[in-house]
């Protein structure tokens, strides 16, 4: 762990601090490096809900080598496995090929009502839902939240027919908040295509660029935004990412369309 001592060169420090923020070591957790994977090793049980206890399942060792293409086909056997969102979350936790879960604080799951007709899937956490371990909880979930309400849907109601679930294509906040590789989502993505079916939405929206990848195969939002897709069965509509909207706000009158979209097709299949 880099120390810094007071009576260094001022610029000194400076460089240092910089180099630190460019290798994505952007916040301080402690003064003692922490072997999570021990963590994991230690725990026996994982409560999710004063009813629901799921024994953690074996995982390969992590120090295990194994390439990217093995990984991703353990992933995929993991995820099938998995019946209830209890399962799958002990299994995400488990997975020990994706670095980011040696450098996150929390695992970031999902965040709203599990039975509701509309599930979000979103990118991957940022610092402040890295702290609280849930979903767009920063400044662009709060502009999420509102978009949402605009067509009386909200995460906070319990009531399947007004509500939304939420959840990213990546549990765990990258370094800097970079964007995720290739490998990395394609770890994870068989996790959160099963959480899909897991929830069984009837309307699937993908906000931002890696989601519309993970489902779609393709990129762009901003060429497939306004149109409807299908993803096994389940309407999909592509969202901007309300990060991407808070920077360019001339797209809001897009986003507000399809906003009004999902409104539509919530009424039609009703």
């Amino acid at each position: 762990m880099m120390q810094l001592n007071p009576s260094q060169d001022p610029e000194v420090i400076r460089m240092l601090l910089e180099l630190c923020i460019e290798t994505g070591a952007d916040e301080p957790i402690g003064d003692k490096p922490i072997n999570r994977f021990k963590q994991l090793a230690d725990i026996q049980k994982v409560e999710l809900t004063p009813k629901e206890t799921v024994v953690a399942e074996v995982t390969p060792p992590p120090n295990e080598s194994v390439g990217n293409d093995k990984a991703v086909d353990i992933a995929t056997r993991q995820a099938e496995n998995c019946h209830t969102l209890a399962q799958l979350k002990t299994k995400m936790a488990a997975y020990p090929y994706c670095a980011l879960r040696e450098v996150a604080r929390n695992l970031v799951f999902s965040d709203g009502e599990p039975g509701a007709h509309v599930m979000l899937v979103g990118e991957a956490p940022g610092a402040e839902e890295d702290e609280q371990g849930k979903p767009f909880v920063g400044s662009s979930g709060q502009l999420l939240d509102r978009m949402f309400a605009e067509i009386g849907l909200s995460r906070n109601h319990q009531d399947p027919t007004q509500a939304i679930y939420i959840t990213n294509v990546i549990p765990w906040r990258p370094p800097g908040n970079r964007n995720p590789s290739k490998i990395e989502i394609a770890m994870m993505s068989p996790f959160v295509k099963r959480h899909v079916e897991i929830i069984k939405p009837k309307i699937l929206v993908a906000v931002g660029n890696f989601s519309c990848a993970v489902f779609l195969s393709k990129s762009g939002v901003t060429r497939l935004r306004g149109k409807w897709f299908e993803w096994r069965e389940i309407p999909l509509l592509p969202l901007f990412h309300p990060a991407y909207l808070l920077r360019g706000p001339g797209r809001k009158a897009d986003a507000w369309h399809d906003m009004l979209m999902i409104q539509r097709k919530l009424r039609d299949l009703a």
